[in-house]
């Protein structure tokens, strides 16, 4: 994913400075080169690196620290701090209400995928109960308005544009009275890309904002855009009142750092990223837990709501009490590994977790686990409910296995590896929840959570144990969670995947 090279580089410097037996100027410089070195490497405008860099030195003086601080947590902290800078303008975008009638202007580079952005901002929206409307004020493409009016008919939103007007200012001002008209409360105005060389386009997006007076513009910004973000990313805040920032094609594998110099550019908030092609791959953007899990701290709370997205809460207590009494059969597995596809990438997902690192999911191992599982479930749709909802491993004999073989298309070896599988889950992670006390809905007590996180403290591997901040961390950690307290740890979840030991 773009940003996981320089998450790992910034993450290895600050392990390197944690493992120094003291910590001095020179231990400290030596890490901050190393993370100046990546950010630049990442194509982070210079003047943003060395800005930062000189900060962190003026917070962390070193020789004004009296004696008991603890200097690793400081320079962590300050790292930390700098980079939600970078990336926090201070300021909130403007959220559009329900109900209410708001017009917001997409603008941005050619190519940057600002027609699909369009459709994903209101196919988002409407999820959560809005009546959006796209209309597309790009005459300047070829096929723009054809694009537009796929994304929208797919995504059962409805759509304005002309195949004959070709001024722009004209078709928005149309299409945003339309749609007024007919009580759309959200109203999308997709413009012509462009770039910062071309006066004529700049000054049409400049005559449609006027005409519109649109409540939000958000530009949307290409992640692999490079050392041009930053000039480019102004030349729009020069024209128009960008408002926004949505960035693009994270799940690539480019550099990525430009994202961080957009935003100082603009001094505007990155309010969703895009991570992938599918209309659902559009993720609300939270600095702290981005720069969190750059830092290879993890993101608990993103990843308790991607269980919560697939997982419904009221199946939740019920699967946790199986789990904790043994119950553990294959079709939880095939359940969970439906739950698991569901949440995206597995790369991106564990990414959330508390000391997980790129090393933990190789450059191309991600692909390898997804048809790893979706081999599993193909077997595992050719057995009987007997042998999914069996936890007797002797079940299981020699025909039944060549059975589930031919109806899955499979070697028998594939299946006995599945099997194996299996056991070594129910071995190796889930019977580690045998008697977990499972607190019903809305019985989170003080007390319960204390049980649960001893328990949790010696499920977890101490990296992770460390990065939570100990017993303390992980009882508040058990409070946010609201009692989803068997989580396994990293190490042991990339077992699922083929991505730890056996």
């Amino acid at each position: 994913m773009v940003l996981q090279q320089l998450g790992g580089s910034i993450t290895r410097a600050l392990q390197q400075m944690s493992n120094a037996t003291i910590i001095d100027e020179k231990v400290l410089n030596e890490c901050l080169n190393e993370i100046t070195r990546a950010l630049l490497q990442s194509d982070v405008q210079f003047k943003l690196v060395r800005d930062m860099q000189n900060n962190i030195k003026k917070i962390v003086n070193l020789d004004h620290l009296a004696a008991g601080h603890n200097k690793r947590n400081i320079i962590h902290k300050a790292i930390f701090n700098e980079l939600c800078k970078i990336l926090d303008p201070g300021k909130p975008a403007f959220a559009p209400k329900k109900g209410k009638p708001s017009v917001v202007m997409f603008v941005g580079l050619q190519g940057s995928g600002k027609t699909t952005t369009c459709t994903k901002y209101a196919f988002y929206h409407q999820k959560k109960g809005w009546k959006p409307a796209l209309v597309c004020a790009d005459t300047f493409r070829a096929g723009a308005f054809d694009q537009l009016k796929q994304n929208a008919t797919k995504a059962k939103i409805p759509f304005y544009g002309s195949y004959m007007e070709s001024d722009p200012v004209k078709i928005a001002v149309e299409g945003v009275e339309r749609f007024k008209k007919e009580n759309c409360d959200l109203i999308i105005v997709d413009t012509s890309g462009r770039h910062k060389q071309e006066a004529a386009l700049f000054e049409e997006m400049r005559q449609v904002s006027e005409a519109m007076k649109p409540d939000l513009v958000i530009f949307v910004m290409d992640s692999s855009i490079g050392q041009a973000a930053f000039d480019q990313a102004q030349a729009f805040k020069q024209s128009v009142a960008v408002g926004a920032v949505i960035i693009t094609k994270m799940d690539g594998h480019a550099k990525g750092g430009g994202a961080l110099s957009a935003v100082a550019a603009t001094k505007s908030p990155v309010i969703f990223i895009g991570t992938g092609e599918h209309m659902d791959e559009f993720e609300i953007f939270d600095v702290k837990p981005f720069v969190s899990r750059l830092l290879g701290m993890g993101d608990w709370s993103g990843f308790m709501d991607k269980i919560h997205e697939v997982v419904p809460m009221d199946q939740q207590p019920e699967l946790l009490q199986k789990l904790s009494e043994g119950n553990f059969t294959m079709r939880i597995m095939y359940e969970q590994y439906q739950n698991i596809l569901k949440m995206g990438p597995i790369g991106q997902v564990f990414s959330r977790l508390p000391g997980f690192s790129a090393e933990l999911m190789p450059k191309g191992c991600e692909k390898e686990s997804q048809a790893k599982i979706k081999r599993y479930m193909y077997m595992m749709d050719s057995m009987t409910n007997e042998e999914l909802d069996s936890t007797n491993p002797k079940l299981m004999n020699e025909s039944r296995i060549m059975r589930i073989a031919r109806g899955s298309g499979r070697q028998v070896r594939d299946v006995m590896e599945m099997l194996e599988e299996y056991k070594q889950l129910a071995k190796k992670i889930w019977s580690q929840l045998k008697g977990l006390k499972i607190p019903k809905k809305g019985e989170m007590s003080a007390l319960s959570r204390n049980m649960n996180a001893q328990h949790m403290s010696k499920v977890l591997p101490p990296q992770m144990l460390k990065q939570i901040g100990g017993m303390g961390g992980l009882q508040n950690l058990m409070k946010q969670m609201g009692g989803m307290g068997g989580m396994p740890g990293a190490k042991d979840m990339m077992g699922m995947f083929g991505g730890g030991e056996n």
